[in-house]
């Protein structure tokens, strides 16, 4: 009929006469461009998604860019992460682009509208969560995204792949206790992080199945680092009431704890049995070889990268939360308690 407009250029007509806006600021703001006012931004996107407005999702062709995002790079498990996408995303035709942005929480505000402006095919992310502005973003422009969660528990309504954090906490004190351990402290991540919590979680439950007590003073809080592992290690080990085994929320953590030990004239595994968390590729090369609780970063993100290319041809249905299994590699930081 004539005079009728598409329902889609009648919707951005709509929001652009709610916003009190021009349609071309619309379509800046859609586009990510940086030329439009934080308030008006804001405004914008929040009528954005109380029209429920959705960009029209055109057939994808099995070529052009996955963003991966990080907040650090320089991880020790970082390249695991990125051979997995990079992998999953070249079999499909497609390559990968790495960003590094904001906090282990989140992007920083600035990296939104960068990809908005990229406009990759889709994007995975490595953080704890995405905020509910980035996600109705990234939604209205029909840009699918997935986190890789080895650190966190994101919103229901965000497709991520994580792993079992507490049946790691729990089979590393398994072992020690199998040792003949009784003594065991506990080195995790930050307190604000769902898995330092869920690891430890998995420790008191293995210490109290053995009816072994927990010292609220050997279970710390740390950075998941190795400067955060060597100072706890240093308080806990020095001292004649020390504990014979120590559980470490990540492999870097476990490095400091080596440090540590070496610092104060302890021998391990034949006077301080240690487990790690994560299976770097460096714990199979320090001395003593680390006992470590494998992560299996490459599934998770090739996990991931199979959800966002799946995403450009169908939307889910649902919202995928997968948990991938945990194993204990056993080397030659752990020993049975001298009698």
């Amino acid at each position: 009929m004539a005079g009728t407009e598409p329902a889609e250029r009648v919707t951005l007509a709509r929001i652009a006469q709610d916003a009190s806006v021009s349609l071309s600021t619309i379509s800046k703001v859609l586009n990510g461009r940086p030329d439009v006012s934080a308030s008006t931004r804001a405004r914008v996107e929040g009528l954005l998604t109380q029209h429920g407005y959705l960009r029209r999702r055109s057939p994808q062709p099995r070529a052009g860019l996955i963003e991966l995002v990080f907040h650090e790079l320089e991880a020790a498990w970082s390249m695991e992460i990125i051979r997995g996408v990079k992998d999953v995303a070249a079999e499909h035709g497609m390559s990968i682009v790495l960003t590094e942005s904001g906090t282990r929480h989140a992007p920083a505000a600035d990296w939104i509208e960068g990809v908005l402006r990229r406009r990759p095919a889709g994007v995975v992310l490595v953080f704890s969560d995405l905020p509910a502005e980035y996600r109705e973003a990234l939604r209205t422009r029909a840009i699918p995204f997935v986190i890789i969660d080895p650190a966190g528990d994101p919103s229901p309504d965000v497709p991520s792949v994580g792993s079992a954090n507490w049946s790691g906490g729990l089979m590393a004190t398994r072992h020690l206790i199998e040792l003949g351990h009784s003594r065991i402290a506990a080195i995790t991540g930050p307190d604000d992080m769902m898995c330092s919590h869920a690891r430890i979680d998995g420790f008191r439950s293995a210490m109290k199945s053995a009816g072994h007590p927990v010292r609220p003073e050997w279970v710390r809080f740390g950075d998941f680092h190795t400067s955060g592992g060597y100072e706890h290690a240093r308080s806990l080990l020095d001292s004649d009431d020390r504990p014979t085994a120590i559980f470490a929320g990540s492999d870097l953590q476990a490095l400091g704890v080596l440090e540590a030990a070496r610092e104060l004239g302890l021998r391990v595994p034949q006077e301080v049995s240690l487990v790690g968390y994560d299976d770097i590729p460096l714990a199979k090369w320090v001395s003593p070889r680390l006992t470590t609780v494998r992560q299996p970063l490459r599934r998770m993100a090739e996990e991931a990268t199979r959800l966002v290319i799946g995403m450009l041809d169908a939307p889910l249905e649902t919202v995928p939360r997968m948990d991938l299994a945990t194993n204990l590699v056993v080397r030659e930081s752990t020993a049975a308690l001298a009698g």
